[in-house]
């Protein structure tokens, strides 16, 4: 995307959107854990140990994979508020988004789904701010979905024991 062609609120709402929403996310676990009695502080720790998860298998695939990222081949600057210095693939933006938010989705099914159009929106804002391909957001969200989905089915596993 050409950065010169858009409006600057525009610039601004993808740079939100690519560089900030994820940390609302945040905000918005730790607003459910404290407010919310049906989050229990077990979801929010499966929650961030998915995402600690996901940061490692980010890294291990990116260090296997040096795709360079959108901004240094296509000579646009990023819309973001700092500019990346890893590679592009996988996303862990887009990891992290969606395993908080499946996290929350595999517990509470209403506010689970918000979480996860929050999570699409964060995903869709590092393409828009040319810092990630399509692929590495759809790999990221897979890589997010799957390892929430292991942490609470390992955490089923001992309470079944």
């Amino acid at each position: 995307m050409n950065p010169a062609v858009l409006s600057s609120s525009t610039s601004i709402v993808i740079a939100f959107l690519a560089s900030i929403f994820i940390y609302i996310m945040f905000l918005g676990l730790l607003v459910l854990w404290l407010v919310d009695g049906r989050i229990k502080k077990e979801q929010v720790l499966h929650a961030l140990l998915a995402i600690g998860l996901v940061w490692i298998i980010t890294e291990v695939i990116k260090s296997l994979f040096p795709i360079p990222r959108p901004f240094l081949m296509n000579g646009f600057p990023p819309l973001t508020f700092t500019i990346p210095q890893d590679h592009s693939f996988p996303s862990f933006h887009a990891a992290a988004a969606f395993a908080l938010s499946t996290s929350i989705w595999l517990h509470d099914k209403r506010i689970g789904m918000w979480f996860i159009f929050f999570a699409a929106f964060v995903a869709w804002g590092r393409i828009l701010g040319n810092v990630h391909y399509l692929g590495d957001v759809l790999v990221g969200a897979l890589i997010g979905i799957i390892t929430a989905n292991v942490i609470e089915r390992l955490h089923l596993g001992k309470l079944v024991k």
